[in-house]
């Protein structure tokens, strides 16, 4: 029974790392992998040396440090109000809801935020603005102080309901008779919340949270890509790792480039986790993953 996981585990996630080898050559397809040249670490350069990689590496680790911790507590908040609707029908017509946004794709996304946005016809230009009084319209794509607040919107409402129904998964597993008990001394919902709830899922929390912090140096490429549409003037607030790596990728063709990124990214985001298990460790050993 076993077999076909094994077998695709080791097809999907473990042959393809034989290909790390292509970050320290210079590809040359005409040779073939193996026979193209040895060039070291000349295409980690293209990342360190070049100007943007403050930028780029700031915006990475900012935006996902915000989507960790506050998409946290809104999946956490999510779950626990999922659990508190006692009403079936209520509660099968919210978890559809809450999940929906995670079932469609990133362009139809794009297209909605577009919608919203664009300067001409956009929802907010045509409606919302002159309600407030404010007859010309923002040029969103050309404003990069807006975008950071727009990418958390995005991504929060794209991704928390679906987040959520790990932590309401784990909300089923905590007895009933802790709640019957708390109710019986005369804690309230909050106190129950506050004193049962939230302790009994710091393991999944902490769970998760490492796992987040070993793809801290990724980024989720249709969000900081498709939704500013590539724009250029919006560079230094949207572009990440994946998205620079791309745009240098369709520009030059170097898929030795792209792929040392990639053997950073994972470098990086494994000496995190271990880190960040080793802290965990420290404090209380049944929390943390190995």
């Amino acid at each position: 029974m076993m077999v076909p996981g094994l077998l695709y585990l080791l097809i999907n996630n473990y042959l393809p790392m034989m290909g790390i080898v292509i970050a320290f050559k210079d590809v040359n397809f005409a040779k073939g992998i193996l026979q193209s040249d040895w060039i070291g670490l000349d295409n980690f350069e293209y990342l360190f040396k070049t100007s943007d990689a403050y930028i780029i590496t700031r915006n990475t680790i900012l935006y996902n440090l915000v989507f960790i911790v506050l998409g946290t507590v809104l999946s956490l908040a999510s779950a626990i109000l999922l659990n508190e609707i006692k009403n079936k029908v209520l509660l099968k017509a919210y978890q559809s809801i809450i999940t929906l946004p995670h079932l469609i794709s990133m362009v139809i996304v794009s297209y909605l935020v577009y919608a919203l946005l664009s300067p001409e016809t956009g929802f907010m230009n045509k409606t919302v603005l002159p309600w407030f009084g404010i007859e010309e319209g923002i040029l969103w794509y050309n404003e990069t102080k807006y975008w950071p607040a727009i990418l958390t919107v995005v991504h929060f409402w794209k991704s928390v309901g679906y987040s959520s129904i790990v932590f309401f998964a784990a909300l089923l597993g905590i007895d009933d008779e802790y709640y019957e008990a708390a109710r019986l001394d005369g804690a309230n919902r909050w106190q129950q919340i506050q004193h049962i709830t939230l302790p009994m899922m710091t393991p999944v929390i902490i769970m998760l949270t490492l796992l987040n912090v070993g793809r801290i140096f990724y980024s989720d490429f249709g969000l900081f890509y498709q939704i500013p549409m590539n724009s250029g003037p919006l560079f230094d607030t949207t572009a990440t790792i994946d998205t620079y790596v791309f745009r240098g990728l369709m520009g030059s063709g170097d898929i030795g480039m792209s792929t040392a990124a990639g053997v950073y990214q994972s470098i990086v985001g494994f000496v995190l986790v271990i880190m960040a298990n080793y802290i965990v460790r420290r404090y209380n050993k049944d929390n943390a993953l190995f």
